[in-house]
């Protein structure tokens, strides 16, 4: 998957996004300053920058500015602000910003912009290292070599040995129920049939939390703090 610098001063933003895009299944570093990103974008090949426009040390429209001029615009890069006005998006983008989010960012609008802007991104570069019209003309030189026989293992040998099957995510479900403790109080086999709850949908959704949200009709946001209150690890 991508790797995504995040750059924000705040950090309950650069949790809350490392969390959401990590389990998401992307790769994520964090940056608090735009020295911080200076240094990071600089020493790793980063596919994705989500930049905070205001910053204590230097805000985000001058760092881009700074990345353009150095012709360090290696990534397409995604502005991220609560107060800034329509000219300063229309400027970040005019330098070289790729789309603008406006904060509190709702995370289904996060994450189709972050797969567009990646898609973006990866057209751009497959064009810039596609073959020149003179290489396609080119017949590429061919070496032959002698084929070597197949071997074909004996099918005793060919075929695996029969595994235990994993349990599916309605066993899995079924078992978490029947460990409820009916004789608890009553907070504590709400939680234990929350948590039942939860694994059930973890397990067949493949982890992806937009799906999870989804099925479960709960709010991300509420979602990911639920999964940590009842100590339920979602990797």
């Amino acid at each position: 998957m991508a790797d995504i610098l995040i750059v924000d001063d705040e950090i309950g933003v650069r949790e809350l996004l490392s969390e959401v895009l990590q389990d998401e299944g992307y790769t994520v570093s964090l940056a608090e300053n735009a020295a911080q990103a200076r240094s990071l974008h600089i020493s790793k090949q980063h596919d994705l920058v989500l930049l905070d426009i205001w910053m204590p040390d230097m805000d985000g429209v001058s760092l881009l500015k700074e990345w353009a001029a150095q012709q360090l615009l290696t990534a397409p890069v995604i502005m991220m602000s609560g107060h800034a006005t329509i000219e300063t998006a229309v400027e970040a983008t005019r330098i070289g910003a790729i789309d603008f989010l406006e904060k509190p960012i709702a995370l289904t609008k996060l994450l189709q912009t972050i797969e567009s802007a990646l898609a973006r991104g990866l057209k751009k570069t497959s064009m810039l290292q596609a073959p020149s019209a003179y290489a396609l003309d080119q017949e590429p030189e061919t070496e032959y070599r002698s084929l070597e026989p197949v071997k074909i293992a004996p099918l005793a040998e060919a075929v695996p040995p029969v595994m235990d099957q994993p349990k599916s995510s309605h066993e899995v479900a079924q078992q978490a129920l029947l460990d409820i403790d009916l004789d608890a109080p009553l907070r504590e086999s709400r939680d234990a049939f929350e948590r039942a709850y939860l694994i059930y949908h973890l397990e067949n959704e493949n982890g992806s939390m937009t799906r999870i949200a989804e099925s479960t009709g709960l709010e991300r946001t509420h979602l990911y703090r639920k999964l940590k209150q009842l100590g339920i690890d979602k990797r």
